[in-house]
């Protein structure tokens, strides 16, 4: 502030804006976008893990604090396309009353506003931090994919029962002993929405701070969708296996409302597997090509 009084009012005045029409402004349903937003993270709606994106913010920051630092600060006018972008979709979400458009904004803002006012290099540091902003914007659209998703787990425990010779059968999305004894219903919640947007933003984190080549952080990326269903399709076979050792209350009870600790082992552990394999490769070659370096000067010296 003392250095750059002119920025920091800009700056300030940037902050206020955005409090302004995200925290102040009524546009939808008779509530700021922020505060309705903020509604709707909640089990009900299966996204309540987006609470935390302003402290994953704040971590991504902390984190590239030294890149920060380093960055050349000088701005770009082009951010003020980005600007114009995100107040464009803005505008339109307020015609259209869909305040999920106005959420959509946020990245292009965010980008806008650091491209402008620091320059590139600091709006590439914090590219990842300004997309993942995009998991503000509540998804309840794709519980429609539940559905689909319901029939997917179904079939393959189903799959799974039959290898460890646990004798069940489908209706529909309903898993049943063969004997009548117990069946449960792979419901929407267990279909995954919940659990997969949560294991979509684990996985999006992960490659970003791990894994440096770009092809890599896009493959792990995309299957952690997969990384999801592998997770649940565990986690109810592990209802199942309760089940069949005579204890399907529980199974279906108690065990099945704090069984998210088995999801989350499962798919964490598939995407380290999937990230270790897709590196095993290139360490070897690594570490051949050092061996022959290391053997080739070895001769030289002699």
């Amino acid at each position: 502030m003392r250095g750059n009084p002119t920025q920091a009012l800009l700056l300030a005045t940037v902050a206020a804006t955005f409090v302004y029409f995200y925290g102040v402004l009524r546009l939808y349903a008779g509530l700021p976008i922020g505060e309705w937003a903020w509604l709707r993270y909640i089990p009900e709606y299966n996204q309540e893990h987006s609470k935390l994106i302003p402290a994953v913010l704040a971590f991504l920051i902390y984190y590239h604090r030294d890149e920060l630092v380093k960055a050349r600060k000088e701005g770009n006018n082009w951010g003020l396309f980005l600007i114009g972008v995100g107040i464009l979709f803005y505008v339109i979400a307020a015609r259209a009353l869909q305040a999920r458009l106005a959420l959509t904004a946020l990245p292009f803002l965010f980008t806008g506003v650091l491209l402008f006012v620091w320059g590139k290099q600091v709006a590439r540091i914090l590219l990842f931090s300004s997309a993942f902003l995009i998991f503000l914007v509540p998804l309840g659209a794709i519980e429609q994919m539940s559905f689909r998703l319901q029939f997917i787990i179904t079939g393959a425990v189903q799959w799974l029962s039959g290898i460890f010779g646990i004798n069940v059968y489908a209706v529909g999305t309903t898993l049943r002993a063969v004997d009548g004894s117990w069946g449960f219903d792979i419901s929407e919640g267990c279909s995954g929405i919940r659990s997969l947007i949560a294991m979509v933003m684990i996985t999006a984190i992960y490659v970003h701070i791990v894994e440096k080549e770009l092809w890599k952080k896009i493959a792990i990326f995309a299957l952690s969708v997969v990384f999801a269903l592998i997770g649940n399709v565990g986690r109810i076979f592990t209802i199942i296996i309760i089940a069949k050792l005579g204890f399907p209350g529980f199974a279906g009870g108690l065990y099945h409302d704090y069984s998210g600790f088995v999801f989350f082992p499962i798919a964490i552990g598939f995407m380290l597997l999937t990230s270790k394999l897709l590196n095993l490769r290139t360490s070897e070659v690594k570490t051949k090509a050092s061996a022959l370096i290391a053997k080739d000067k070895e001769k030289y010296d002699y």
